[in-house]
């Protein structure tokens, strides 16, 4: 069983506790508190350099300086209250001080007062992986002849990666799952000019990822957070070092923090479809575009004139109604759709993560470039977007599979 070690403050009193000890079990995992003497409090808060005042926290930072003395443990999950600023400032210094002192997988979490336990579960799903399969995740080359899909709920992705080489890909609405997976890697091996009987290796991730492993007779089954990390990581090249990936997918977003590929925080979700890329295709629908021609359309528009700021994606698309019957331009309500949705992943997610740079964008909305430029705009800093970032997921479990030949 896979041992991790809770390193958080305010726990108990918020209900979380029975939901985090059940997310545990349903995955494989024990969660423990590392013990500590009142002695190890003072010592923790002057190692790990943050005077805090709440006596959890200053608990939190002396069982996190209990592992790096040696306490064995598989991983770590590190947790405190959104709304509490000491709480934030005591995660990011114990994420830090473990960091630089051992190797060991974490993950942080900011719970509200009514967490939901599949959020919980990604969470300690991922963790359970980052600890069980350090010596796979580390890994940073491709190898062989493999077989990636990434089963999305919009979309599903394939590529054919030969001895770190992309060379086929492909792509296609997710309708029936098996069925539109048949059809992508049907497509990625003709562009790849190979036959299946000559793939060495298969890898699958995403919403159906467990349906595809059974049928496919996968080799390697994954949750799609750390899949992603590591196919984004080989794309934009930032294999070693600190990184942020963005995802704003079909249904959901994703945004990860990395270190040397591997992810240590993320926030998962939206309020609603008008934070994700369904919305985008909602409003590309109603200007008669498809979605890429939206964002080359929101680049000569001024997302100021038109009002769209719903969370909801049905009130945004009355707003972008609106919009037209007032007279306003095309370009102007693309502009305010990719700044819409811009806005609400930064609101809702972007501001629960510790920012690093580089900042790297993938998904199929890293190719709308009006809502790359409106995160741009948003975040102040320069976002990367690199080539194939629809593909990171199929990369990911291409890349990973290698590794299990």
């Amino acid at each position: 069983m896979t041992r991790i070690a809770q390193l958080s403050c305010g726990t108990e009193w918020s209900g979380i506790q029975a939901m985090l000890e059940r997310a545990a079990a349903m995955v494989g995992a024990e969660l423990f508190f590392p013990e500590v003497s009142l002695e190890d409090i003072d010592r923790a808060v002057e190692e790990v350099g943050l005077e805090v005042q709440s006596p959890n926290l200053r608990l939190m930072l002396a069982r996190a300086k209990a592992l790096a003395d040696g306490v064995p443990a598989d991983g770590a999950l590190i947790l405190t209250c959104f709304r509490c600023a000491e709480g934030v400032l005591a995660k990011q210094a114990v994420r830090r001080y473990l960091q630089e002192r051992t190797n060991l997988p974490l993950v942080m979490y900011s719970f509200t007062e009514r967490p939901k336990l599949g959020e919980l579960l990604i969470r300690m799903e991922a963790l359970v992986t980052l600890a069980e399969r350090k010596a796979l995740l580390a890994r940073e080359r491709q190898e062989g002849l493999t077989l990636g899909i990434d089963s999305g709920s919009s979309t599903t992705k394939a590529v054919v990666m030969r001895d770190n080489e992309i060379i086929g890909t492909g792509w296609a609405p997710t309708t029936e799952v098996v069925e539109a997976a048949e059809r992508v890697k049907r497509e990625a091996l003709r562009q790849a000019g190979v036959k299946e009987e000559e793939i060495e290796g298969v890898g699958v991730t995403g919403y159906g990822r467990y349906l595809l492993g059974e049928v496919m007779k996968a080799d390697l089954v994954q949750e799609e957070l750390t899949v992603v990390s590591k196919g984004t990581a080989f794309l934009a090249g930032v294999q070693r070092g600190e990184a942020t990936v963005i995802d704003i997918g079909g249904l959901d977003n994703k945004v990860m923090t990395l270190l040397n590929g591997i992810p240590d925080s993320f926030s998962m979700g939206g309020i609603c479809a008008g934070s994700s890329g369904r919305f985008l295709e909602l409003a590309a629908a109603r200007l008669g575009v498809d979605v890429v021609t939206l964002g080359k359309l929101a680049l000569q528009g001024d997302p100021e004139r038109v009002r769209m700021d719903s969370y909801c994606a049905i009130f945004g698309i009355q707003d972008l109604v609106s919009g037209l019957a007032s007279g306003s331009s095309r370009e102007d309500i693309a502009a305010a759709a990719c700044r819409s949705v811009a806005r609400q992943v930064f609101e809702t997610q972007l501001q629960e993560i510790d920012l690093r740079l580089p900042v790297i964008e993938v998904g199929g909305t890293a190719l709308v470039e009006g809502l790359v430029k409106e995160m741009r705009e948003i975040l102040k800093v320069d976002i990367r977007v690199p080539k194939f970032p629809q593909f990171g997921g199929a990369v990911g479990a291409a890349l990973l599979v290698s590794g299990r030949r």
